[in-house]
């Protein structure tokens, strides 16, 4: 199925800005991002199933050249990796970051708002576009088993380096502790988890120009 990588899924989302408003978004994007860098929101670390996630506008000009008199926006697109279903997604991003989702989005034509979820899940639907072709790297592991498999593998060679001289008894004892420590961490990767007709729905978006009025 479109848009799915094993347990990723890519989000597309192509919406419509006006052009006398872009300058205030891209400022807006400019700012999110020198703050992301220097000190990234409590909020957005709670979004561990994330791979990535970015905004960018991208203005007629430079993407049509000659032929920008026939298009009347310029357009906002959202590009996203993440693991779990489609609404499990949205409704994550709408309760955790809504302020800073409706900072963004607000000067897209005819957004609703993060809140309430239904209209705003309305809007991703018809603006999303399905993602052809999407590489992922590791299909079977989610973000929490690649963190998992990085930390297993550093404490690992920890625990190698000082129980090589140990005698039995003892790395017996430092075994144990060691198992103890990384037990979070010895997850199971997989293929993900088969989406449901409903959410198959509503992931496959609406073929066909943006929501423009």
């Amino acid at each position: 199925m479109s848009n799915l990588a094993g347990k990723a899924y890519a989000l597309t989302v192509l919406s419509p800005i006006k052009p006398w408003t872009t300058w205030v978004n891209q400022a807006i994007l400019l700012y999110s991002w020198v703050q992301g860098r220097i000190q990234p929101t409590s909020e957005l670390k709670q979004l561990t199933f994330i791979h990535y996630a970015r905004w960018q506008v991208v203005c007629r000009e430079k993407w049509l050249g000659e032929a920008q008199g026939q298009v009347k926006y310029n357009y906002l697109l959202f590009l996203s990796n993440f693991n779990g279903t489609w609404d499990q997604y949205i409704d994550a991003f709408s309760d955790v970051v809504p302020g800073r989702l409706n900072l963004i989005w607000r000067w897209s034509v005819k957004f609703p708002g993060s809140v309430p979820v239904t209209p705003f899940k309305s809007y991703i639907r018809l603006n999303q576009y399905d993602t052809d072709y999407y590489y992922n790297a590791y299909p079977g592991a989610a973000t929490t088993d690649v963190k998992g498999a990085l930390f297993l593998k550093e404490t690992l060679a920890k625990f190698a380096e000082t129980s090589k001289d140990l005698e039995p008894v003892a790395f017996k004892l430092a075994y144990n502790k060691f198992l103890i420590s990384v037990q979070n961490s010895l997850m199971s990767t997989g293929a993900g988890p088969r989406f449901t007709e409903r959410h198959q729905a509503a992931s496959s978006g609406l073929k066909g120009v943006p929501y423009v009025n």
